[in-house]
């Protein structure tokens, strides 16, 4: 099993599940890429994973739903085309792997991450990025940092696939809240490399590095060096705010 990528939109991935034969694809915004795919693999599409319901994340199931063999995974929401709907705790298998719902509101409320244990790999939409978290428009603070709070639980191997790539944004907010992270400078040192080895993609990363260096997953260690923060969930809404208008 591999797991790639294709680009949609200016910044989003589409993660794809691939063995020799078939591939599933997580949060087809853009049919074209795929169908594309499709084409020059000669792969056969087996199952889509939708993480929410925003159209960067959904807008190629229509013309992607007569290529499927399988089955189309995703939250409760108004999207129809959606066969079977999953809920926090559930678990299904799509090419022959283990996948976990984490139900993870915050982004919009309808919002699941995928995690594969077998794989160390967590598939979170716009929940967790790469060196930050998501925007808020449906849910609560309090709803994002628990769900953040939930993802922080799980192994440190965990590589974590987000669903854009707002790396270099990230890291240079994250450097004016953590400018003496000695961990954070190296990522940042170390990220055009990784960009350029991958084809201009800095995911994933892993659970660890985000442990050491995102500061949504640190506000029990930023928490005193923030204005007016007693807590943890102060010092998230806080640095959440901040993020907005940075």
């Amino acid at each position: 099993m591999q797991i790639n990528f294709l680009k949609a939109y200016t910044d989003n991935y589409i993660w794809l599940l691939e063995t020799n034969k078939e591939i599933s694809v997580i949060d087809p915004g853009e049919a074209t890429p795929v169908l594309n795919y499709l084409s020059h693999s000669k792969k056969i599409l087996k199952d889509i994973l939708i993480t929410h319901h925003h159209f960067d994340h959904t807008g190629g199931i229509e013309d992607l739903r007569k290529y499927v063999k399988g089955k189309i995974y995703g939250p409760k929401n108004d999207i129809a085309s959606i066969t079977d709907r999953v809920i926090d705790g559930d678990c299904f298998s799509t090419l022959d792997i283990k996948m976990q719902t984490i139900a993870v509101p915050g982004h919009t409320l309808d919002h699941v991450a995928f995690y594969c244990q077998e794989m160390d790999s967590l598939f979170c939409g716009d929940t967790l990025f790469a060196g930050g978290c998501g925007r808020i428009f449906e849910g609560t603070h309090e709803d994002m940092f628990q769900s953040i709070q939930k993802l922080k639980d799980l192994p440190p191997e965990t590589k974590v696939y987000c669903a854009h790539e707002y790396t270099k944004s990230n890291l240079e907010f994250a450097l004016e809240v953590d400018a003496s992270n000695h961990d954070l400078k190296k990522r940042v040192a170390d990220l055009t490399r990784k960009m350029i080895a991958n084809n201009g993609c800095s995911i994933p990363s892993d659970l660890a590095l985000e442990l050491k260096t995102n500061p949504f997953l640190r506000c029990d260690l930023l928490r005193d060096s923030l204005k007016d923060c007693k807590t943890e969930m102060d010092a998230f809404s806080y640095l959440r705010s901040w993020k907005d208008n940075f």
